[in-house]
């Protein structure tokens, strides 16, 4: 009572008047956050703005603003973080808050009184230079405001344009051509990323096809179309188009129509609609609508031209995929346009560059030309740009600009006529984004070129900076994979080939387009988005740090051969600029220089960090863990594939943490304060070496309530745990396993089973026993009550008597992985079969009994589309599929190890489009069934439905 009594008397006499004054602070962050919200707001609303109108005196004051935002921001976490007392702080926590925090009270309430007059400042300068700018635009003879444009399509005059079309064009007018019974109006799509050559390709169909439509038209919208201010001169410009009349080549003449351009101008909208109806009602007409940006543009476009039955055909192109299955109902009607390949892209660059596409590139340039074709990606439009621009430097010693160009590709785009046409491309697509797409995009600068970024790393990401925005009813991970899958939709970023292994199946990844990434690299540092150091990056300095990617580390300026006084004096610059740089507005720093680097001792300095990803980095050390475990704000957090050894028990303090992922680290055990987390949503751990989970977790962890994915535990006699488990509602994935050498194992498993009963929310388990002996471990799991209904993903490790029929009744299954089951007869496949949804099987180590596995008449599988399996034992020692089996398998691997095996009846699987062999070489089983699938494959050469034979050798 007297130490209490004394401290009143001491805050009394410190703090007095002072006191009073600061007492405001709480207030003055409530308008400043006001403040902010308002900046945010501004800063939308010229997001949503076409950038291309946006001039250079409101790109400056949005930056301005921007600045603004980011510290008033920081300004607010700060407080929320440092200085303002917890709800349930009692009397003597809150008079010591108060006077350890007086000093950071008065440098907070400076901070943001300079914060707003800045926001004052900042206004009355917009408002001032504003009315200068607008008398100045009076004056001026600016151009009015681009309207959208609906011009008629004219084929280029281009010998070498075709480069790498024709085939495709071949292909599609085929389809087009194609006549059944139906001859109603079908509508085609050319689906792909600006400059891929669509609207090439389209014209080129056209001209294949001229003969044999009676009218064509071919129309551009454009990505402002307004259907009620631009139809009338859509429909203006095809109506030009189809009065034209081809001349009969049988009687030698031509016709002409009766209405003349003159007439076509006077028409209204109504007059056009009923003209094109009259003039194409009893044609087959061809019309190509290039262009298309939404699916109300479609809409009101197609609906006034005549669904006659006389094989009518439209062709639309679009970069968007839902626009192009809009317009396109059925996957047949949609052409996915393809890069062009190594040889085309070759061709098309001499062609450019050196006059002819048979032309050969000096051996001294054929280094760089290889660079530069990698970048372009069979991208048609960024092959002819930068040909174009290097058509000027075709000798030997020209070299020194080709590198230069291969080096900044990203700032040339920026101020090089010949380039400015790939970025407007790039860009026109960026600004069609909605504001968050904007970001979102922005986001993927940080990762380096050619990175291969896995999914769910980049959706965490996206979440921990506040880049996804709440929607009602939703979580935000399932808002960020709607983002996802939009911009995968609009064919800015790519999907890459599966990451997969013997443990987790397949994982979902993509990639950016080097062009795409140059621009987004561009916008990003124009509105200090990111600040990237190291590589192509060397040299450059930034003010205020936002987000900080390293990509490199010094030594690569060597690879950039300037003269060797240049060198010493940028090395020196730059370990400058590293020293020197200001890290405490930092709230996102990635590591992607593996080697590590010397950042890394200057962890404590990331005052305000969101996001530390240092995946893979080879540098971190367990001393580093213990300036990690004091960014309070962190919420992502990953250390996957670094050679830390333990994680500290102050972890726990990480109070707003929602992502920590450490796969592939030297670490055994997580500490108990773990459990402390209550808001992580992914607890992601393994350890190299160990095939099965190492982490026992303690009593507490239903306090987890947040828990959506832990992937690594191990339940040996703390039956708690097993219970608790059925407590965490919100949970979507867990890899759990038993030991089933613990004395109580039993109650264990009894407890677990009810458990997963009680999950309602699960997508993915993965569940196992630790216990070496092949006994009928997971039986347990055979009559569950009530299993989890919405399971994607399901993995059993461990020994059943019969494979449980609750399985067949799962109706969202796409992927089962089974190992070490044992199982004997057709069961597997009677119950798989029955999962209306099931597209992968993964059939893994000793997880069947039997000679032979059948895959019977009666097992359909409607959904199936792709079969592995890799089993080390002779057993089974034949696979065979009866007919009417697996209807829709399209993939099929057979692991063949050592052993002596043999597939029966592919010739029954009448969709498959690859067989992949793997195992040892010199295996005459390996030969022999090679030669029998290529046999069969040869066979089916007549009916153009053959499949590629492949065989994967681990070794002599």
């Amino acid at each position: 009572m007297e130490g209490a009594a004394q401290l009143v008397s001491t805050v009394g006499q410190l703090v007095g008047e002072e006191y009073r004054t600061l007492r405001s602070v709480g207030g003055q962050v409530a308008e400043l956050r006001d403040e902010l919200d308002t900046m945010n707001a501004v800063l939308r609303m010229q997001s949503d703005a076409d950038d291309g109108s946006m001039d250079h005196f409101v790109r400056v004051w949005m930056k301005q603003v921007r600045e603004l935002a980011y510290d008033a921001e920081d300004c607010i976490h700060l407080y929320i973080f440092r200085v303002r007392s917890r709800p349930n702080d009692r009397f003597f926590v809150w008079s010591r808050r108060l006077l350890s925090t007086l000093f950071s009270r008065r440098r907070l309430a400076d901070e943001i009184r300079d914060l707003r007059a800045r926001a004052v400042v900042i206004s009355e300068r917009h408002a001032r230079y504003g009315l200068i700018r607008e008398a100045s635009s009076r004056s001026s003879y600016l151009a009015p405001t681009p309207r959208a444009t609906t011009h008629a399509l004219r084929a280029a005059n281009d010998p070498e344009q075709f480069v790498g079309i024709s085939d495709q064009a071949k292909l599609l007018a085929a389809k087009v051509e194609k006549m059944d019974d139906n001859k109603e109006r079908k509508v085609f799509s050319i689906v792909g990323f600006g400059g891929l050559g669509k609207t090439t390709l389209a014209m080129e169909v056209c001209r294949q096809m001229e003969a044999r439509f009676d009218r064509q038209a071919q129309v551009s919208v454009s990505q402002t179309f307004d259907g009620r201010k631009d139809l009338q001169a859509l429909l203006k410009r095809v109506l030009q188009q189809i009065v034209m009349m081809k001349p009969d080549k049988e009687k030698g003449i031509k016709e002409e129509d009766s209405l003349t351009p003159g007439d076509i101008d006077k028409m209204d909208l109504a007059s056009l609609t009923s003209t094109i109806e009259e003039k194409l009602k009893d044609k087959r007409y061809l019309i190509v609508i290039d262009d298309v940006w939404t699916i109300s543009a479609w809409e009101v476009i197609q609906s006034k031209f005549p669904r006659n039955n006389n094989g009518s055909r439209i062709i639309v192109t679009t970069r968007i995929d839902t626009v192009a299955k809009a317009c396109s109902p059925g996957s047949d009607c949609i052409h996915q346009i393809k890069p062009l390949d190594e040889k085309d892209s070759e061709k098309l660059f001499l062609s450019r560059a050196f006059g002819s596409k048979d032309a050969s590139c000096p051996k001294e340039l054929a280094a760089e030309m290889g660079k530069l074709l990698k970048k372009c990606a069979g991208l048609p439009m960024a092959i002819v740009s930068i040909a174009s621009l290097l058509a000027s430097y075709q000798s030997p010693d020209s070299k020194g600009m080709w590198e230069r160009i291969c080096r900044s590709i990203g700032s040339e785009m920026e101020s090089n006529p010949t380039l400015e046409g790939m970025r407007q491309i790039v860009t026109l697509s960026y600004n069609h984004l909605p504001h968050h797409l904007k970001l979102c995009m922005m986001y993927l600068s940080i990762f380096p070129e050619d990175y291969v970024v896995f999914k769910d790393r980049l959706l965490h990401r996206w979440i921990a900076e506040g880049l996804v925005e709440e929607k009602r009813g939703l979580t935000l991970l399932e808002v960020a994979e709607g983002y996802y899958k939009e911009l995968m939709s609009r064919n800015l970023i790519d999907p890459a080939p599966f990451a997969s292994n013997d443990d987790d199946g397949g994982v979902e990844t993509c990639k950016v387009h080097d062009m795409i990434l140059e621009v987004m690299v561009s916008k990003s540092l124009e509105a200090n988005f990111v600040s990237l150091v190291g590589g192509q990056y060397i040299g450059m300095s930034y003010d205020k740090i936002r987000r900080l990617s390293i990509h490199g580390i010094e030594d690569e300026a060597k690879d950039l051969s300037p003269p060797p006084k240049k060198m010493a004096a940028g090395r020196h610059g730059r370990r400058n600029v590293m020293e020197g740089m200001n890290l405490k507005h930092v709230r996102s720093f990635s590591m992607f220089e593996l080697k590590g680097h010397k950042l890394l001792d200057r962890l404590d300095e990331f005052t305000l960090l969101r996001v530390l990803d240092l995946e893979g980095c080879k540098g971190l050390r367990n001393k580093h863990l213990r300036d990690i475990c004091r960014m309070y704000l962190l919420k992502f957090l990953s250390m996957r594939g670094t050679d830390i050894t333990v994680i500290p028990p102050s972890v726990g303090d990480l109070e707003h943490l929602q992502m920590l992922d450490a796969r592939g680290t030297y670490v055994k055990e997580l500490p108990e304060t773990v459990t402390n987390l209550e808001k992580l949503e992914r607890l992601l751990f393994s350890t190299k070496g160990f095939w099965s989970p190492t982490w026992q977790p303690p009593s507490g962890i239903s306090r987890m309530k947040a828990l959506r994915e832990v992937n690594n535990i191990v339940i040996r006699d703390n039956i708690q745990v097993a219970k608790e488990i059925g407590d965490l509602e919100g949970l979507q994935g867990i890899v759990v396993y038993v030991n089933g050498r613990s004395k109580v194992h039993e109650e264990v498993r009894k407890h677990l089973a009810a458990s997963l009963c009680r999950t309602n929310a699960l997508r993915w388990l993965n569940v196992g026993d630790t216990s070496t002996s092949f006994d009928n471990h997971l039986d347990y799991l055979m009559d569950l009550p009530s299993p989890p209904q919405l399971l994607r993903y399901l993995r059993f490790d461990g020994g059943f008597s019969r494979l449980p029929n609750w399985v067949g009744s799962l109706s969202y299954l796409v992927e089962f992985c089974m190992s070490y089951g044992l199982l004997e007869g057709d069961q597997p496949f009677a119950v798989l079969c029955k999962a209306p949804n099931l597209r992968i099987i993964r059939l893994q180590k000793y997880f069947y009994r039997g000679d032979q596995l059948v895959a019977r008449t009666a097992h359909n599988f409607p959904a199936l589309k792709e079969m592995r399996v890799s089993c080390i034992t002779q057993f089974p020692s034949i696979f065979s599929f009866e007919e009417g089996s697996m209807t829709e398998l399209e993939t099929l691997e057979v692991e063949f190890y050592d052993k002596q095996k043999s597939i029966e009846g592919v010739e029954h699987l009448k969709k498959l489009k690859e067989v992949q062999l793997r195992g040892f070489k010199h295996n005459p089983a390996i030969e022999s069934a090679l030669k029998l699938l290529k046999e069969d494959s040869d066979r089916r050469s007549k009916d153009n439905n053959q499949f590629v034979v492949g065989v994967k050798y681990w070794g002599s």
